[in-house]
């Protein structure tokens, strides 16, 4: 059975948690804010990138400008699976569902030829262990997240796919709902997706090119791809931080009713120790005074 002062160490341990995991929800709950704020500020421009590049891409479909390397579709095996996670735990399920996710898509591939590219280091941690390629990884960098973070990954995969070392390239990584719901997604990243022959028709719009299609796309498709990378950085980062936040949040409260818990189990305990206490010096001073009647 424990004693006093166990229970009192244990009690002692347990605040001493609670105070960490109250910190870690006060200051995730300042860096969300912040991080929220940008990716709502971006999802409307990638949005809206996405639906020009689609409708620009349908309009010039019968023209030279749109055999763009960066629209060619393949027909090779050659998969890269891009895997977003954060480089800290104590998240929840927060990189453990990106994982699941991608470990998903990497079987459904079926080949052999399947690369990653691992971002943040619970991703690189968990595959490294595993039989995959990883081709490059980007660590301790979400604390000075920037564009120019995506950028250097986005050029790097426009790059493999035009000097044909891959044929499709896919983003895995956590979109940011809400602070509680983060919803791991599966974005196709490489060759860039046209739109779908009906919605193309029921929105086709007639463009006019200056000085040319190929030079619109030649400057849109990069700016495209690199777009849609920094967003997906950003939305990993906010829901991050928003899992952290509910984690935390849970972890605080499990704290405090542990505290209630043993805080209980001390008392009884406690007051156990004092009634034998008592009961003790009752028996001695009526054994006393028996042995004084005798």
């Amino acid at each position: 059975m424990a004693t006093l002062r166990d229970i009192q160490r244990r009690i002692r341990s347990v605040q001493s948690t609670q105070k960490i995991t109250r910190a870690m929800k006060l200051v995730a709950a300042a860096k969300l804010r912040r991080a929220q704020e940008r990716i709502l500020a971006a999802r409307p421009y990638a949005a809206k990138m996405g639906e020009l590049l689609g409708n620009l891409v349908s309009a010039a479909s019968g023209s030279d400008g749109a055999q763009h390397p960066l629209l060619e579709q393949r027909e090779g095996p050659r998969r890269q699976i891009v895997i977003i996670t954060a480089d800290k735990g104590l998240a929840g399920a927060f990189n453990s569902n990106v994982i699941r996710r991608a470990l998903d898509l990497i079987r459904q591939s079926n080949t052999a030829e399947v690369t990653l590219v691992v971002v943040g280091r619970k991703a690189r941690d968990f595959y490294r262990r595993r039989p995959w390629t990883i081709k490059r990884d980007m660590i301790a960098f979400w604390d000075r997240l920037a564009y120019s973070h995506a950028s250097e990954l986005a050029d790097y995969f426009m790059q493999q796919y035009l000097d044909g070392e891959v044929d499709e390239v896919y983003l895995v990584y956590n979109e940011f709902r809400s602070v509680a719901v983060q919803r791991p997604v599966r974005e196709q990243l490489l060759p860039i997706p046209r739109k779908a022959e009906g919605e193309s028709d029921a929105e086709s719009v007639d463009y006019l090119y200056e000085p040319n299609p190929k030079a619109i796309l030649d400057e849109l498709l990069p700016r495209h791809v690199r777009t849609q990378v920094f967003k997906a950085l950003m939305e990993s980062l906010a829901g991050e931080y928003g899992a952290r936040m509910t984690a935390m949040e849970a972890a605080t409260k499990n704290a405090k009713e542990m505290i209630d818990v043993l805080t209980i189990q001390y008392n009884k305990a406690r007051q156990e120790k004092i009634t034998k206490e008592l009961l003790d010096i009752v028996g001695g001073a009526e054994a006393l005074k028996q042995g004084a009647e005798a």
